[in-house]
């Protein structure tokens, strides 16, 4: 509970200077590179994770409520990423994808249990 009310904290501090990024025009061109490597490698991730929590459902091992709260996390995770990113310039460091990695292996592991 402690580690997601400091990544909620984080991600508030990091969406606030985005969006003031973005009022002021900072990130124009840069704003999401979604082919950079590293957020390439944690959104591929997400969508695998993604793919696996819906084949649970449909055969049946797990429950739709699980697979709500563990679809939640996945979006906080995919929030995170675009808010680093935007402070960036439309690609994130190696620390910030380490991060998220162990945020989505934690997610991972309750998937298929």
């Amino acid at each position: 509970m402690k580690k997601l009310l400091i990544a909620a904290a984080l991600f508030s501090v990091l969406a606030a200077s985005s969006f003031a990024q973005a009022a002021t025009g900072e990130h124009k061109d840069n704003h999401f590179q979604k082919t950079h490597p590293r957020r390439e490698q944690v959104n591929e991730r997400l969508a695998n994770q993604n793919k696996r929590i819906k084949e649970e459902v449909k055969e049946g091992d797990m429950s739709k409520a699980k697979a709500a709260r563990l679809h939640k996390e996945d979006r906080q995770i995919r929030q995170e990423e675009r808010a680093m990113a935007a402070q960036n310039g439309g690609h994130i460091t190696k620390l910030e994808q380490k991060t998220l990695n162990q945020q989505e292996n934690k997610v991972s592991a309750q998937i298929g249990k």
